[in-house]
């Protein structure tokens, strides 16, 4: 749809998936093809090595530099992807504070008492090895709060804190998200998980393996891939772990973007869904150039 509106409306397209941003890391973040971009410039897309970092403050930056391009060029602006928490920051910013959940705060205080620290704080290098490398492994207070926001948000604890005091943008804004049935929804999830691999998704990731950032290594679809490809799960276990990784994510996208009071949900499977869209478009007067 991102495709469609951005040839309609003379504009281009910014990258707000977090993984999308790595170079080689193609089937496993679908990707479109050259074919499918439909001509249409895309930025922040393939522009970050898959061995280095990009924090959320890095993507931010790129994404902010795109968007002030575009528009000298008096063209429109279309953001597509799937990290709802990225879309916040560029409209708003994080000075609102991090990411509670009171329930899975208390998950994780009950795993501590049965597993203990040290096995909470190895989670936690995996997963925020920035964090975890400033704090000791028995500061259990904050290994938690960090594991916490990294479960609720899908963001490491310690890009947070390259974020403070970032401005709300003075963007004009029409937020829209498409709105699937469960059992569609999953059908779909199931589908594009058997398509990943059949389009070589294991050769992709054998390919970068000793090359991914600890960011990239916890990408959906490489993180179980390199877990067989290390021998600790069978190719049939991989599969289905990220089957079911891939529902999760769903989950917690749609959880962020319940967030947004302002965004105009749209059936996925309408025939008249670029119609729809171009209306609350033109209703929200975002076709004049100056927007």
């Amino acid at each position: 749809m991102a495709v469609s509106l951005a040839q309609a409306l003379d504009g281009e397209i910014v990258n707000a998936d977090a993984m999308a941003v790595y170079r080689g890391m193609d089937i496993g973040t679908a990707k479109l093809s050259a074919a499918e971009r439909g001509g249409v410039p895309h930025h922040v897309l393939d522009c970050i090595d898959p061995e280095d970092s990009c924090q959320l403050s890095r993507w931010l930056s790129l994404a902010e530099e795109a968007i002030a391009d575009i528009h000298r060029r008096g063209q429109r602006v279309i953001v597509a992807g799937g990290s709802p928490l990225y879309v916040k920051a560029l409209l708003e910013g994080l000075s609102a504070g991090t990411p509670r959940d009171p329930a899975l705060r208390t998950q994780l205080e009950q795993r501590l008492a049965r597993e203990g620290t040290q096995a909470l704080y190895a989670e936690l290098q995996c997963v925020d090895p920035a964090y975890a490398s400033e704090r000791h492994p028995n500061d259990h207070r904050r290994v938690i709060r960090a594991l916490e926001v990294f479960y609720a948000s899908g963001t490491p604890y310690s890009h947070f804190h390259t974020t403070d005091g970032i401005r709300r943008s003075d963007y004009r804004s029409l937020l829209l998200g498409l709105r699937w049935d469960k059992e569609t929804l999953h059908r779909r999830i199931n589908a594009r998980c058997k398509q990943m691999f059949a389009a070589g998704l294991v050769e992709e990731v054998r390919s970068l393996q000793h090359r991914l950032s600890p960011e990239a290594r916890q990408a959906v679809g490489y993180k179980e891939v390199i877990a067989c490809l290390e021998g600790r799960i069978s190719p049939e276990d991989a599969a289905e772990q990220v089957r079911r990784a891939s529902r999760h994510l769903a989950k917690h996208q749609l959880t962020w973007l319940r967030r947004f009071s302002d965004l105009h949900w749209l059936p996925g499977d309408a025939q008249d869904l670029y119609d729809q869209s171009m209306t609350l478009i033109n209703e929200r007067g975002l076709w004049s150039k100056d927007c």
